[in-house]
């Protein structure tokens, strides 16, 4: 009898440890297919009026739901990856503005958590195929003249591998930002050589042309995710793409395709390799469980215009937006976002709560069961409610928004407050045009009423301006935007600039 009694407490608890294990929700993979300086208006299923097909971009949105009023952290390309994966501002690091280039020092601090380590720690096989744009820490050598260069034949350190990837493939930085070589792992394949193409420097050898890169990345990624099925661990594929980026390489294939110069041709192409790593997952079995997010990592960038003028064919990349990458007005940032998730995600679904990419890092901590610690996800919130169709109330206290230039904006409801004159950007006015002429030093909009920001109300309501300039203050100081305890950020934050510069040349 009590050999029965002492064995009786086992036998409950195991039976218990069977129930929980039964009725726990099976993880899901998840893909996140991040386009490079895709407009919102590029997406045919959120611009019926947009002359370029994309009909398998589309299919997530018709399968599962399009969130109308996502917005990347910056108005460049940089700052928004760095959000993406650490859920925090990229202006609380000593990036201040303007992106990284491909020799620069890794911009993820060694101890930050990612989403990707996140998830490496909970059972998930990761990977990271596509541009990185987050810094790397190169071997250098000296050169006969005794200057230091980099060793490309040695590994090189602070990528993905060493921030929570398990596998890397990909480029260091943008196709027209050197090095023109591919990497993987810890490694460059080939070594770079200089000569001039598409108006810069490089690319590198045979293995390396900038218009094999979609397809590249696009074949790594479909392996990818067809090894995964024979595998007993869920699977992360980050997938940031090199397109619609510059340069404009679509391939023969599908060049003259779109009927909307060669930008719609690559944007097509764009959405093959969509389509490829949809069918790969058909193919393989794991549709059913994964969770599908493609989205853009700023707005259309305004330097295709002058050669390749698509709005001159009716065709409006930032839609009814004002702006367009690096300002910070609503073209600048705010972007395409459609997910599916079979059985989680109701099909056909929207919804316009104000979300930035950034809250990805929570998002996933909520999908996976496992709260983030005070010093990580800082400026995340869960949207998973949002994904589900569980709320439409409003999850983000506020946003805050970011132009090349450094300058901020912070959202709150319909209201926008801008704290600087002009674009921020490369729009005009630019911010030094704006204070020469003496237009107010901010802007104040009204988005319910006004779409294109063109109606400055900040004369009109200086309360609005107080409190939201107060609140901007405060997630400053705070080191975070979310509830939690106080962080420091990795440097002095500026809100105030004394000078309206004009914003640099080019960005990532």
């Amino acid at each position: 009898m009590k050999k029965i009694c002492a064995i009786l407490p086992l036998l409950m608890l195991a039976s218990f440890a069977g129930v929980a294990q039964k009725s726990a929700p099976q993880r899901p993979n998840i893909i996140y297919i991040l386009a490079d300086d895709m407009g919102y208006g590029d997406v045919k299923y959120l611009n019926p009026q947009g002359k370029i097909a994309t009909p398998n971009i589309d299919r997530i949105g018709k399968e599962g739901t399009v969130l109308t009023d996502v917005h990347s952290s910056s108005a460049v390309c940089t700052p928004s990856r760095y959000s993406i994966l650490t859920g925090r501002y990229a202006w609380r690091t000593k990036l201040k503005s303007g992106v990284l280039n491909g020799s620069s020092a890794p911009l993820i601090a060694p101890e930050r958590l990612t989403v990707a380590s996140l998830l490496q720690q909970n059972g998930y096989a990761t990977a990271c195929i596509g541009k990185w744009h987050l810094g790397l820490d190169w071997a250098m050598k000296k050169t006969d003249t005794g200057t230091l260069t980099v060793d490309y034949a040695k590994p090189f350190r602070g990528g993905p591998v060493e921030r929570g990837f398990d596998y890397f493939f990909g480029i260091a930085a943008s196709l027209d930002m050197p090095p023109f070589i591919y990497l993987e792992n810890n490694a460059c394949v080939g070594l770079p050589t200089v000569k001039k193409k598409y108006g810069r420097e490089g690319p590198a050898e045979k293995d390396f042309e900038a218009e094999n890169c979609v397809g590249d990345f696009t074949a790594k990624a479909v392996s990818f995710i067809k090894q995964q099925a024979t595998g007993k661990k869920p699977f992360f594929l980050y997938f940031p793409m090199p397109s619609p980026h510059t340069p404009i390489v679509p391939t023969n294939r599908f060049k003259g395709k779109s009927g909307v110069m060669e930008y719609g041709d690559y944007v097509q192409e764009t959405d093959w390799s969509v389509g490829e790593l949809l069918k790969a997952l058909e193919e393989s079995g794991q549709a059913k469980n994964t969770l599908v997010i493609f989205t853009s990592d700023n707005g259309f960038a305004p330097y295709v215009l002058p050669k390749m003028n698509v709005e001159s064919l009716g065709h409006y990349p930032s839609m009814d937006f004002r702006g367009y990458k690096s300002d910070i007005w609503e073209g600048g940032h705010r972007i395409p976002f459609l997910a599916s998730w079979p059985g989680k995600i109701k099909a056909g679904t929207t919804n316009a709560s104000t979300v930035c990419l950034s809250d990805f890092m929570a998002t996933v901590s909520a999908i996976i069961g496992k709260p983030l610690p005070d010093n990580a996800g800082e400026d995340s919130y869960n949207i998973l409610p949002y994904l589900t169709g569980n709320t439409s109330k409003p999850i983000r206290e506020a946003t805050v928004h970011h132009s090349i230039n450094g300058y901020f904006a912070i959202r709150e409801g319909n209201w926008k407050l801008i704290l600087c004159p002009g674009s921020g950007g490369w729009e005009k006015p630019k911010n030094d045009e704006a204070f020469k002429a003496g237009m107010p030093p901010v802007q104040l909009y009204n988005l319910a009423s006004d779409i294109k920001e063109e109606h400055n109300v900040q004369d009109k309501y200086p309360e609005v301006v107080q409190r939201l300039t107060l609140l901007m203050e405060k997630y400053v100081n705070d080191g975070r935007s979310t509830p939690g305890k106080k962080q420091a950020n990795d440097d002095n934050v500026d809100l105030w600039k004394k000078n309206f510069m004009t914003a640099p040349a080019s960005g990532g």
